[in-house]
């Protein structure tokens, strides 16, 4: 796919982003077809780029930096010299986007902050990812995942009581915050096409686990009752012979009903018809359950739950998730060669548009291998604005 036909073809955005939040944004905007130029320190880059702790070439282009990468450009730029720096104000000048996930007040110590870029281009949409925000108490915190995680909410809430609270293995904020931050960089730019000029545009990792938690949130200001999802009556995790499913007993007239016909177990629902009863009775329905299923294998307690409709699946590690036909057939993988890392399967996009589907323009960079193409080019755009 060509770039003239992609949804921001001839958008510019010129990223400072590093680790999670910031390059999912900027990588997905590159999907999009953004012209995504990564500044990153010479000699060292992007934070991902030292995940195993030495800065040889191998170990700098690893996967973890790869999957957060593609479609982008890399330039190197000391920001604090004064040739650095004049270099990111040229590149501001032809540029649509500025992205950062620094903590609050960073950029503009930096002098690249809105007010400062505004000025020299009026049109330029200046977004930022922070941990908690631009201003208030936490302001200046050094934000992170399993900080937000802690702090919002999520981490307290856990199945059962008797489970003790532990990290979300998977970044939750940070892709999420990112995806927020890819939504406010899009309205801006339709906004821009209203009114001519570019604006700030703010996420924060605290933000978006707060909104996450919107029907959860609801519940406690009206009723202060914690609504938690995991530790519903009749959902749960439960070992089999050979694996383990989840069951998830909701949206049915009679969820109890359903589970103890296929688990081929007397019939409990009489005996606790409400979810109220449900609920003051969970750890002998749990367990009741947990003896029935412990009993046989994976596969035939999904095929009987699944005859009745109930809510099932089994529970897969990621590499059998990443084998399964669906994954392939949804064009969730991405396969590239780069020169460096060699062979590698990327995980595609989960947006996926009919008339411009997923496309690698660019491979992820190795660290400054685009400076000087890029700052030519640069220079060659303002010379013939000046010359216009």
């Amino acid at each position: 796919m060509s770039d003239n036909v992609m949804p921001l073809s001839g958008v510019r955005v010129i990223d400072f982003t590093q680790v999670m939040l910031g390059p999912c944004c900027t990588q997905m905007l590159g999907d999009f077809g953004a012209d995504v130029i990564k500044i990153e320190r010479p000699g060292a880059g992007d934070l991902s780029r030292s995940f195993y702790g030495d800065l040889s070439e191998a170990a700098m282009n690893n996967a973890v930096f790869a999957s957060l990468n593609r479609n982008k450009r890399s330039v190197a730029l000391d920001t604090k010299s004064g040739k650095g720096r004049q270099a990111v104000l040229d590149l501001v000048r032809t540029a649509d986007v500025v992205v950062d996930n620094f903590r609050a007040g960073v950029m503009d110590r930096l002098g690249f902050g809105y007010d400062a870029l505004s000025r020299i281009n009026p049109q330029i949409i200046c977004a930022s990812g922070t941990g908690f925000g631009p201003t208030g108490p936490y302001a200046h915190k050094g934000g992170q995942d399993v900080l937000a995680q802690a702090m919002t909410g999520v981490m307290e809430k856990t199945q059962d009581p008797s489970i003790p609270k532990s990290i979300y293995p998977t970044t939750l904020c940070d892709y999420s915050a990112g995806m927020h931050l890819v939504q406010g960089i899009l309205a801006a730019l339709l906004m821009r096409e209203k009114t001519g000029k570019g604006q700030k545009v703010g996420v924060s990792l605290y933000d978006s686990m707060i909104a996450m938690q919107m029907q959860e949130a609801a519940q406690w200001s009206k009723h202060r009752e914690v609504l938690n999802w995991a530790a519903m009556p009749l959902t749960g995790v439960f070992n089999t012979t050979d694996g383990a499913i989840v069951i998830v007993g909701a949206f049915k007239p009679n969820p109890l009903q359903d589970i103890c016909t296929a688990l081929e177990i007397e019939d409990l629902s009489a005996a606790y018809p409400t979810l109220a009863d449900q609920r003051a009775n969970k750890p002998f329905l749990q367990q009741t359950f947990r003896a029935a299923i412990a009993a046989n294998s994976s596969a035939y307690w999904l095929e009987r739950l699944e005859a009745v409709d109930l809510l099932c699946a089994p529970v897969r590690s990621l590499g059998e998730a990443l084998d399964d036909e669906q994954t392939a057939v949804n064009g969730m993988l991405c396969p590239i060669a780069h020169p460096v890392l060699g062979d590698i399967t990327l995980v595609g996009s989960p947006v996926h548009l009919s008339d411009a589907p997923l496309a690698v323009r660019h491979l992820p960079p190795r660290l400054g291998e685009h400076t000087d193409a890029v700052l030519q080019n640069v220079a060659q755009m303002l010379k013939a604005e000046a010359a216009e």
